[in-house]
């Protein structure tokens, strides 16, 4: 892949971002493969797995490692460095090699952003009507719909302040976003998540109305604390994070002293669970 004619971006799959990069003559787009190995396993090190991962397949013949191509993004040490890329229909092969519980959710996902078309990041309002089609399919209010798309463009712009900010796009990502949401609702997005009943599903398309308005408030705080600090590196944007969040936490308590409900709910969009009827 030609380092020109190429346009990079951050996608995010369960809080976790995936670094992609646009081939205009290909028309398509490449991902990080690191990225996906780190969220499929879980490992402290996905670099070191996917080297044995790509090691092994060679030796069985896989195909699927020699359509990784070659592209330099920024390290975690700050430095640009060579990373296997890997287009839509090829990580749809490596998945199969990797044993995940994410491994369907994440391909279902990947479905979603590996073949949308450059115009949809040129022209946000594509992805969007996108989205809301695609939430009024799973029978979401209009109402739930508009306040999921202005929590998530108010995560964009915290994710783009951190990208342009000494932020790894990848495990910092997580931990930012962590403690952002302990801060505003008392509990880690792992506890959320199992409140929920929830399991390899994107919180945020299980949430309330009420708890995408504090995480939405949250991260605007957190932002704005940032930008006012000019936070840079893990470590200020990690303050910024925890001043944001308490903010949007304090503000929840006001709110629920005054409604008298609880704003973390177990309220989940899961389809009802089929029960087994016997024949009579």
């Amino acid at each position: 892949m030609p380092e020109k004619n190429k346009l990079k971006s951050i996608v995010v799959f369960e809080n976790e971002p995936v670094r992609r990069v646009w081939d205009e003559k290909e028309e398509k787009w490449y991902f990080s493969v690191v990225d996906v190995v780190g969220i499929l396993t879980g490992s402290i090190n996905p670099g070191a797995y996917w080297r044995k991962l790509k090691e092994r397949l060679k030796k069985e013949g896989n195909e699927s490692v020699t359509k990784c191509h070659s592209l330099k993004l920024l390290a975690k040490d700050g430095k640009m460095r060579l990373f296997d890329m890997a287009d839509a229909e090829t990580l749809f092969r490596l998945i199969q090699s990797i044993p995940s519980s994410k491994a369907e959710p994440f391909k279902l996902w990947l479905a979603k952003v590996g073949f949308e078309r450059l115009k949809e990041t040129a022209d946000p309002e594509i992805a969007v009507n996108r989205a809301r089609e695609n939430w009024q399919a799973l029978g979401h209010s209009a109402k739930w719909i508009e306040q999921r798309l202005r929590g998530q463009e108010i995560r964009n712009k915290l994710t783009d302040y951190w990208a342009s900010h000494q932020v790894s796009q990848e495990e910092e990502f997580s931990k930012l976003t962590n403690i952002i949401h302990k801060e505003w609702s008392g509990v880690s997005v792992s506890r959320h998540k199992e409140i929920k009943n929830l399991k390899g599903h994107n919180l945020r398309d299980h949430m309330t109305e009420s708890e995408l308005v504090f995480t939405a408030l949250a991260e605007l705080s957190t932002r704005q604390v940032a930008e006012k600090d000019l936070a840079s590196g893990y470590k200020e944007n990690s303050a910024a994070a925890h001043t944001g969040g308490s903010f949007a936490g304090k503000t929840r308590q006001d709110f629920e002293n005054l409604t008298g409900k609880k704003v973390v709910s177990g309220e989940n969009f899961l389809p009802p669970k089929q029960e087994n009827k016997k024949l009579k």
